[in-house]
């Protein structure tokens, strides 16, 4: 297969698969808050990882250096989830899912300044395309029309994992799956990541255990696992066999999924300032990726 229409497939995948389940972790965040939904949620995709590990060929084989990199991996990825399912328990899904797209930005000038992967011509107005977009989401205008500046609720949380994931996770876990097995790096990030959320909760001395789970409590932090799993497996496998700087953007594009899936079955509203900030967004998202 021509590795741009894997690279484009991959980050479909991803898409789809992370949209999904920032929609569904939105509504568990809310229930039993972004601790538990992040522990539970991994330990559900851990055993889709686990399948795959058993049933794909896969090499275990991993050097040290880049079991100490995949260590690191998973403990940015854990602290990054932890911010990002704060910002949905207090924040509004579709603002909180459109501003996690600034990872790309800083996914993009690390595959271009520091990997030496190359810009397309329209890649540079599409990073201001998308900086503008998500000004226009994340800003409470209705502060500024006062003469002050603030950021909505969890849009500061959200920022950080942007932070975390643009520069310290995606950038690394590329790098380790182009030399060591995708599924296996995978599995072992979300086996750290849950010892990390642990270990957490341990020293911060809260409970992960859920009260009185319901079948559709199950179902539904099951369903972020899952769809979470998914759009990792996809993304890492479009990182290990085609180009960052192609998956990554496309698979941001999850706002697209999310909101849609807010708008239809949870009657989410946004002003039309937001709207336009999302609809920027992800045009922006989608001519990185062109």
């Amino acid at each position: 297969m021509d590795k741009t229409l894997l690279s484009i497939l991959s980050g479909l995948g991803g898409m789809i698969g992370w949209g999904n389940s920032d929609f569904f972790a939105n509504a568990a965040s809310e229930k039993v808050g972004h601790n538990k939904t992040l522990f539970w949620s991994q330990i559900a995709g851990l055993f889709l990882m686990g399948f795959f590990l058993l049933f794909v060929s896969s090499s275990f084989a991993i050097s040290t250096p880049l079991l100490f990199l995949t260590v690191f991996c998973g403990i940015m990825y854990a602290i990054g989830y932890l911010f990002f399912y704060k910002g949905f328990e207090i924040g509004n899904v579709s603002v909180i899912s459109a501003t996690i797209n600034i990872q790309v930005l800083f996914v993009i000038a690390i595959s271009f300044f520091i990997r030496g992967q190359e810009l397309s011509r329209l890649q540079v107005p599409a990073i201001a395309l998308l900086l503008f977009g998500i000004l226009l989401v994340s800003v409470n205008f209705n502060d500024l029309k006062k003469g002050s500046l603030a950021l909505l609720t969890g849009v500061k949380e959200t920022l950080i994992a942007a932070v975390i994931f643009g520069i310290f996770y995606w950038p690394v876990n590329e790098f380790i799956v182009e030399k060591a097995d995708w599924i296996l790096v995978s599995f072992l990030i979300k086996l750290v990541a849950i010892g990390v959320v642990f270990l957490i909760a341990k020293i911060r001395k809260q409970s992960l255990s859920i009260s009185k789970p319901n079948k559709k409590l199950i179902a539904l932090i099951t369903a972020v696992g899952t769809f979470e799993a998914v759009g990792v497996l996809s993304a890492s496998f479009g990182q290990a066999y085609g180009d960052g700087i192609i998956v990554t953007p496309i698979a941001s594009a999850l706002t697209i999924v999310t909101v849609g899936l807010a708008m239809v079955f949870s009657s989410e509203k946004i002003n039309k300032i937001q709207g336009l900030g999302i609809v920027l967004t992800v045009c922006g998202i989608i001519m990185t990726a062109l």
